[in-house]
């Protein structure tokens, strides 16, 4: 049932009254009066906040509705002159319901509604192509089976989607407490999950000296959900023996430690028995100790598929243009080679969906857990569509309509693929302790590094405004995505070679200061992302100069240039970045501004660092160049005169605009 409506008079005589009796109150000198007036203040006032979000929810409710009646219209229209004007009318609809529900998620400040209203919003705008081309088929071929069933499908996940917004805007509100089946599919539980409660639960009972029959039964509860959790990584047929052994065991291990402790709590509970503190210190040590390992066990079997999928998701891209391929040109007569690619097609499938499933119960956050939950079920749903809308141009081999759909359709299972493959790399990363790039990556300590010599204020982001920067972290992320790939073609290099490890040192920071825009890793305050952004200026430096000092060795040339003209920009995006860092800041709204400008300066000199070292590696290939020796204090393999430097723009000096050098480090 939708909120009662409110008119503006009643909003308003709800601030009236309350706000009358104050007035008379502070004419006098009745302290208790002035104590009552003010709570019946503060009421109204809480009654207002909610009568408007009762208003805004009512709003969203009733756009929601109105592109469900379109979307019935729709699916009951029997020409094509009354499919446009449909159409037409579902189009508005969808427009109005998309900046509805963009206001609403950016008011909600619990993490895994704001993802599932983003989720269902992304299957919406996604869906709408399809169901455009998918009712044309249906209408251009009345008879086809296969050009229906695309249809109703996204028909089918269209709804599901707006259920779900339906589902998160009534949430909380008064009666609406209960879940459906839906709600419950959406809010499964993890792997993960149910091991940091059963380990909070080992934790308390160890605190109070024991648990009472609620705790052991809500221990039990808890084991069970863990045990049937872990199912997912036991019963499928990706995951390799060695990790399905070690899972099993470490579960049963776990089931014996409750085992233990349980014993011990009741017999201190039933005997009061003195002397069992060590049985339960030791029946809960042994209890935390095999959910961590059963941690890291779920985590290494989750990351042993998930480095398969872009591989994996490559080749079904592949076969799904194939099999496009094949519908378009030969049609039903090679039925057969037709289905085998489909058949090919529902196994990678499969196996993509799996990796999803298990992403989803290592994910950390709520946001990607509803993320590695929607790319499971759209894929589930929308990938077995490929092959029957391919099955309908095979039937229909001249029909545009089907041509279009099928593309359409591709272009959808092309979309999934690479959602997968992001949320995988995203995991993989999250997941890497990157023990090669620690020892670079450690924060200066105050004062030292060319540090200012007065902190500024640590604060932490909210929500919104990891949003706003969110953009910028993301396209930093790619640059030291693209700097860790340049860096591993030179592998066999020899181990004294300073630019790879300079080089993997600044992606190393690079990588820390997006999960800082993503409010995670181990930046936690903006005075953290500062102090990081000074010392990934101080490695630029460095990699500046030992770049210098290789340089010499280069031949005369077109490359040399080009290595040069990058070379030479450093210096002016290593001072920007540092003045960035040390201008002075006053206010929340000026700290969230300088974050901005350093996030966008450190964005820059990484973009020319990684051009820089690209050219570099390409001329030590083409000219065999040694890298022996280089080094950000020495003169280097290979080193020139004086007047040779001169003519290079530097020596072993520190960068300075335009190319200059000083002996005096920044």
């Amino acid at each position: 049932m939708a909120p009662r409506r409110h008119t503006p008079l009643a909003i308003s005589l709800a601030y009236y009254r309350p706000g009358r009796a104050i007035e008379r109150v502070c004419g006098g000198a009745d302290g208790a009066g002035m104590v009552s007036a003010a709570r019946a203040l503060l009421a109204a006032v809480t009654r207002v906040l909610l009568l408007a979000d009762m208003v805004v929810v009512r709003q969203l409710l009733l756009a929601k509705d109105k592109v469900a009646r379109s979307l019935d219209r729709l699916e009951s229209v029997s020409n094509f002159a009354e499919f446009v004007r449909a159409f037409t009318e579902f189009g508005g609809g969808m427009v109005e319901l998309a900046r509805l529900t963009a206001e609403r998620r950016a008011d909600l400040r619990d993490e895994r509604r704001r993802a599932q209203v983003a989720a269902a919003r992304n299957v919406l705008e996604r869906s709408t192509l399809m169901l455009l081309t998918s009712s044309k088929t249906c209408m251009r071929h009345p008879g086809s089976a296969s050009a229906r069933e695309n249809r109703d499908t996204v028909f089918c996940q269209m709804r599901r989607a707006m259920d779900l917004i339906h589902y998160v805007v009534r949430d909380g509100l008064p009666g609406h407490e209960e879940q459906s089946h839906e709600a419950a599919q959406w809010e499964a539980g993890t792997a993960l999950g149910a091991l940091r409660g059963l380990t909070a639960q080992v934790r308390t009972a160890r605190a109070r000296g024991g648990a009472d029959a609620v705790r052991r039964r809500a221990l039990a509860s808890t084991l069970r959900a863990l045990v049937e959790r872990t199912h997912d990584f036991t019963d499928s047929a990706y995951t390799s023996h060695d990790h399905r052994q070690r899972i099993l065991a470490l579960a049963e291990r776990i089931a014996y430690e409750l085992e233990r402790l349980v014993a011990v709590a009741v017999s201190v509970e039933e005997q009061g028995a003195s002397g069992s503190g060590a049985a339960l210190e030791s029946a809960c040590a042994g209890a935390t100790s095999a959910a961590g390992e059963l941690e890291r066990a779920l985590v290494a079997a989750a990351r042993d598929q998930a480095r398969d999928l872009p591989p994996l998701a490559e080749d079904a891209r592949r076969l799904a243009t194939d099999l496009a391929y094949i519908a378009s040109s030969c049609g039903e007569r090679e039925s057969e080679r037709l289905h085998n690619i489909a058949s090919r097609l529902h196994e990678q499938l499969d196996h993509i969906i799996e990796v999803c499933k298990l992403l989803r119960h290592i994910a950390m956050s709520e946001t990607l857990q509803v993320s590695a939950k929607f790319a499971e079920i759209n894929l589930r749903i929308y990938g077995p569509q490929v092959v029957t809308a391919a099955r309908t141009l095979a039937a229909h081999p001249g029909s545009a309509a089907a041509r279009e759909n099928l593309d359409v359709f591709v272009d959808m299972w092309a979309w999934l693929l690479t959602d997968a493959a992001r949320l995988a790399k995203e995991l993989l990363d999250l997941t890497d302790e990157r023990p090669d790039k620690q020892q670079y990556s450690s924060l200066p300590r105050p004062g030292k590094h060319g540090t200012t010599s007065k902190p500024l204020k640590a604060v932490r982001l909210d929500s919104d405004e990891q949003a706003k920067i969110a953009k910028s972290g993301l396209e930093m992320k790619m640059m030291s995505s693209e700097m860790d790939a340049e860096t591993e073609k030179w592998q066999g290099a020899d181990e004294n070679n300073d630019i790879v490890k300079r080089a993997k040192n600044m992606s190393s920071m690079a990588f820390a200061m997006y999960q800082f825009t993503k409010g995670e890793g181990r930046l936690n305050t903006t005075q953290d992302l500062f102090t990081q952004a000074e010392y990934f200026a101080e490695e630029a430096n460095r990699l500046y100069k030992i770049v210098r000092q290789f340089s010499y060795q280069v031949p005369a040339g077109t490359m040399k240039k080009e290595l040069l003209e990058h070379l030479d920009k450093v210096p002016t995006y290593v001072q920007q970045l540092q003045f960035t860092v040390k201008e002075p800041t006053v206010g929340r709204a000026a700290t969230f501004s300088k974050v901005d400008n350093v996030i966008q300066e450190t964005k820059h000199l990484m973009n020319v660092i990684s051009k820089v070292v690209t050219t570099c590696f390409d001329c030590a290939n083409k000219y065999k160049l040694d890298f022996t020796g280089l080094s950000a204090g020495g003169a280097g393999a290979g080193g020139r005169s004086s007047r040779d430097e001169d003519t290079a723009g530097g020596g072993g000096g520190d960068a300075k605009p335009g190319g200059s050098t000083s002996d005096t480090a920044m």
